[in-house]
């Protein structure tokens, strides 16, 4: 039988009691944990937004002037806004064998786990460093670790590999598709609903745009596939849509968001372009014809590159001699990952906790799956004092 790990367990206490959501600052969380580094004597950079109220954070143990290892997980969770819990989501409950509370799967449990290990990697004779980087904003789009990976990709020594500590169960990882975030203004011209052919009604020609975007993943229901994904097609979808005043209005604004996940080797900037293309070529030029004031905006509000990672490369052997597995998976949910693997360090997802428990009210990761991930960071920490 494994034996608790207590101290994992007493740091996700720890860190579920910071209501870290997007929205809010994460200082605290990061204090904690530099406070908690600093008494085993190691020192941790903050890299800050814009702003300042957010921070990542990245701390190296063993010797800092060769290649070593990353262990990288996100600091921020998704709100529990309109959820139903059975407890206080930002006071870790156990039951049952489940440890309840936001975040507790995705991810403070990995980074639990990299924390309760730190003791054994200060005292470790490490032949190569390991290296913590914990970030803000993943949940938005993967925001903050961009200044973090920034700071590494101009050191003159980058990391071995990296593994980011999202919870796959801990399989591992090594692809997932690439992502765009849209969010489309169409403005129309507004008149009486009794005069609607002298207007340009921006719902209407919304609704145009959207069936477009369907058509778009219909045609890439049928194209490209890859089994290894849990979905293995390239998608479409149309999240949100608001318009409108009252009927007798013809409305001069409506505004929707979509996005695109694509297979990694398909060219997902390509498919956006067809979907510009109906909005400038076939919607704008009928609505100008009626009112030069009108048109369809576009904007950006998310995005992050795919990760493909080689099943042959050293990372994933590595990954799957540390993990005790022999397979492998691909996922359609992003992560930082293909960030990483964007500026050269080969890089694998592999944490405890299933995501199919992310993001729901009652959250929770199993006490069986944290055993695991502390397991995972004992076996990285062994292989560190080797190669």
């Amino acid at each position: 039988m494994q034996q608790r790990p207590q101290d994992a367990i007493d740091l996700l206490s720890e860190l579920v009691r910071f209501d870290t959501t997007s929205r809010n600052s994460n200082l605290a969380l990061i204090d904690f944990v530099e406070d908690f580094l600093a008494r085993h004597g190691v020192a941790a950079q903050r890299i800050f937004d814009a702003t300042g109220s957010k921070a990542n954070l990245f701390a190296t143990i063993g010797p800092a002037d060769v290649s070593g290892y990353i262990l990288s997980g996100h600091t921020d969770v998704v709100p529990v806004d309109g959820q139903v819990w059975a407890s206080d989501p930002f006071v870790l409950r156990e039951a049952d064998g489940r440890l309840y509370g936001r975040g507790a799967c995705d991810m403070k449990g990995f980074l639990a786990c990299c924390l309760a290990l730190v003791p054994e990697m200060v005292a470790a004779p490490l032949a190569r460093p390991i290296h913590l980087a914990f970030s803000y904003d993943e949940e938005i789009g993967c925001i903050g670790v961009r200044g973090l990976i920034a700071e590494l990709a101009g050191r003159p020594v980058l990391p071995l590999a990296c593994f980011v500590g999202e919870p796959t169960d801990m399989q591992v990882v090594v692809a997932h598709k690439t992502k765009r975030s849209l969010r489309v203004t169409v403005t129309g011209r507004s008149c009486h609903s009794s005069l609607a052919p002298e207007g340009v009604n921006a719902v209407e020609y919304a609704a145009r745009l959207i069936a477009g975007i369907h058509a778009l993943g219909r045609e890439l229901a049928g194209g490209d596939r890859d089994e290894l994904f849990d979905v293995p097609v390239t998608t479409t979808h149309v999240g949100t849509i608001v318009g409108g005043t009252a009927l007798n209005i013809v409305p001069d604004q409506c505004s929707f968001t979509f996005e695109i996940r694509a297979l990694p080797l398909v060219d997902i900037d390509a498919l956006l372009a067809r979907i510009v293309a109906l909005a400038e070529e076939v919607l704008e030029p009928e609505m100008h014809a009626r009112d030069p004031g009108t048109g369809i905006v576009f904007e950006l509000t998310s995005g992050f590159p795919g990760l493909d990672t080689d099943v042959e490369a050293p990372v994933v052997g590595m990954a799957k001699r540390l993990a005790g597995r022999n397979d492998h998976a691909k996922v359609a949910y992003g992560t930082e990952a293909g960030l990483f693997a964007e500026i050269g360090i080969p890089t694998v997802i592999l944490g405890p906790g299933s995501i199919g428990e992310a993001h729901k009210a009652d959250e929770f990761i199993t006490i069986e799956q944290l055993t695991k991930g502390r397991a995972f960071v004992a076996s990285l920490i062994q292989f560190a004092c080797k190669y």
